[in-house]
């Protein structure tokens, strides 16, 4: 089943790995297809040696409905978000280094380049820690996504979100790259913020860029 949607989630894997967001089994992708239908990749499996066979359709349980491997330990927490953030469509959960850096020791990564607004909008909250496996990481994501595509789970990593893969993906590589120039200008010294109406203005932007 869902032989398309499932070739969009082994290219998002790839991706996930071209931008240094994960290092071996670690994070997660998924797709909601309706209330009782998403794909997900399976647990503990290297992406690289992930076929399309290896990911699991499952139901609004978690339960499998197509496929013959365990289904990722992040599930609960995963149809968690679907349910209570309608217009999501796709998830990743990512272990990306320097975003899940700024969550070490900070409350939010300021939105502090025109990247991380066109693609998160607003600034980056951090949510508190939870443990791995635990349906309380997807409640938590919830609650502090506030109007951004991404939440950094603290001493975690981090969950993106959209309405396709596509804009959960920009969402999280953007998110990386504004962290890491974030914490180089840390380095270097104190980091102006822009005002919400300059946030606004570029977020707006976003809306007409590409080939839409």
């Amino acid at each position: 089943m869902y032989e398309y949607e499932k070739s969009l989630i082994m290219k998002a894997c790839m991706r996930m790995k071209e931008y240094r967001l994960i290092s071996l089994t670690g994070g997660n992708i998924s797709l909601k297809i309706d209330d009782d239908t998403y794909i997900m990749t399976p647990s503990g499996m290297l992406y690289e040696d992930m076929e399309i066979a290896d990911l699991c359709v499952v139901d609004h349980e978690g339960k499998l409905k197509e496929g013959f491997r365990k289904p990722t330990s992040d599930a609960a927490a995963l149809i968690y978000i679907y349910d209570h953030m309608p217009k999501v469509r796709a998830t990743i959960h990512t272990h990306q280094p320097y975003a899940t850096a700024i969550g070490m020791n900070n409350d939010s990564l300021p939105a502090c380049m025109v990247t991380l607004i066109d693609a998160n909008h607003a600034r980056i909250n951090v949510a508190p820690w939870t443990k791995s496996q635990d349906i309380g990481m997807g409640k938590l994501a919830v609650e502090y996504a506030g109007d951004a595509n991404t939440v950094i789970m603290k001493h975690h990593g981090v969950i993106s979100f959209g309405k396709d893969l596509e804009e959960a993906l920009y969402a999280a590589v953007y998110l990386e790259e504004a962290a890491k120039t974030y914490c180089m200008a840390r380095i270097m010294g104190s980091v102006p913020e822009l005002s919400d109406e300059q946030i606004a203005d570029e977020a707006a932007g976003w809306e007409v860029y590409g080939q839409r």
